[in-house]
């Protein structure tokens, strides 16, 4: 699985992004798929998952992002509303054959990271 990551840039506090990850070579509908995050001098931390019909979200972005894909284009996405400046990262999309997890040690392919950077 190749993933591709775009969306990402710079936005004022409060505003919002919707984070795109594309994904070819193999059955995309196989692959729960999850983002994560990467600020300077910080470990890389789990944002939000989906698998089958579950989504999950750290406490930190639950109620303000949203996490969909669409099967047919072979995308997941990240709608990121009432954004933060501690938002302010690398995002990451990554992919795993069956159940998802909050480990990024777990999934299998990476994407190549998207800036995010929210301004106060």
């Amino acid at each position: 699985v190749q993933l591709q990551a775009s969306g990402g840039g710079l936005v004022q506090a409060g505003g919002s992004l919707r984070l795109s990850c594309a994904a070819s070579g193999r059955t995309f509908s196989n692959y729960a798929m999850g983002w994560f995050r990467q600020a300077p001098e910080k470990e890389r931390e789990f944002v939000s998952a989906i698998s089958g019909g579950n989504t999950y979200y750290a406490d930190s972005v639950k109620g303000r992002f949203t996490i969909s894909r669409d099967n047919a284009k072979n995308i997941v996405y990240l709608q990121m509303n009432s954004l933060k400046p501690e938002d302010t990262a690398v995002y990451y999309c990554a992919a795993i054959r069956g159940c998802a997890t909050m480990r990024d040690k777990d999934f299998d392919y990476w994407g190549q990271g998207t800036q995010v950077t929210v301004s106060s």
